[in-house]
């Protein structure tokens, strides 16, 4: 089932407090970038993260869930509704995410 262009732009809407949300249709889901950088997606109307460190401390309880069949799972985010919340996970989720092109930010 591919995700509707209406949830999208609910989360998108969610998001918008944050300064360089984008997103790209990927084969009838949409993956989330924060800054450049890939945060996670909608898949199944549903908004996974990557399963960043950051992440699974800011929301401990969190599901996880595969995007698609043989894909590493992700974490579910069930807070939807909540604007200040998602944008408190992307701020926390940033730094431990990998920079464009692959690019690993490099241990200090």
């Amino acid at each position: 089932m591919a995700s509707s262009g209406a949830y999208l732009e609910f989360i998108l809407e969610q998001l918008s407090e944050l300064e360089g949300i984008t997103h790209r249709a990927m084969m009838g889901e949409f993956l989330l970038y924060y800054k450049g950088r890939l945060v996670g997606g909608i898949y199944d109307d549903r908004l996974l993260v990557k399963p960043v460190r950051a992440a699974r401390e800011y929301m401990p309880d969190a599901e996880e869930e595969t995007p698609y069949e043989g894909a590493k799972p992700m974490l579910l985010v069930d807070n939807v509704d909540n604007r200040a919340y998602l944008a408190g996970l992307f701020r926390a989720m940033y730094d431990e995410l990998p920079e464009p092109g692959g690019k690993r930010k490099k241990a200090q």
